[in-house]
């Protein structure tokens, strides 16, 4: 949230003046906090409701400012009287997918994109009975293990704290710290 003078929002680089008809330069924001508090100039964080959110996480905010969280698992859509509402071409329950779904599935896709460069090897053996090269197939296996470990770890969590923090890439202690590997949701073997 910006800087107030009473209920006057300021700008910062921009000159203005008081109540008491005191112009202040465009330079203002310098003051040392002793002019600052002289002037009433008063910093106003945002309120709760505007402050910014994961929306891979959450929904939104209620008014109140409480997040919305994403539900973990999926959620059968119902209506207003809490009756199911179906999908008008298959007639089947409509489901909003949860994190845990999601996250699977975006995790598969990563694995057929890095697989799939290397496709034309397995064609090749099908065909032609050509061998695979052994780092192929070592890369290959590598990928496959890497989606699996990342949908178990993705199926353990319980909370949504846990689920989050699958997205955190462990860091050092250095200042500034540095990335010491992948987030568990992102962990893939290098191509070759």
């Amino acid at each position: 949230m910006p800087w107030k003078h009473g209920l006057r929002t300021l700008k910062p680089g921009k000159a203005w003046k008081d109540n008491n008809g005191t112009l202040h330069s465009a330079l203002w924001m310098r003051y040392p906090d002793a002019d600052k508090t002289r002037y009433n100039i008063v910093w106003e964080d945002d309120p709760a409701s505007q402050a910014p959110f994961d929306n891979r996480f959450y929904w939104g905010r209620q008014l109140d400012g409480t997040l919305i969280s994403r539900s973990l698992t999926d959620v059968n859509v119902v209506d207003e009287d809490g009756k199911a509402v179906n999908d008008l071409i298959t007639g089947k329950q409509m489901v909003t997918l949860g994190l845990k779904s999601i996250a699977i599935a975006q995790a598969k896709t990563e694995a057929a994109a890095l697989l799939a460069p290397y496709d034309w090897y397995v064609t090749r053996k099908a065909e032609k009975s050509t061998a695979i090269p052994s780092s192929i197939t070592t890369y290959r296996d590598a990928v496959r293990t890497s989606c699996a470990n990342i949908e178990t770890a993705i199926n353990a969590v319980d909370t949504h704290a846990k689920f989050m923090a699958l997205y955190d890439t462990p860091m050092d202690s250095q200042d500034p710290p540095q990335p010491t590997g992948n987030a568990p949701i992102n962990d893939w073997p290098d191509a070759i």
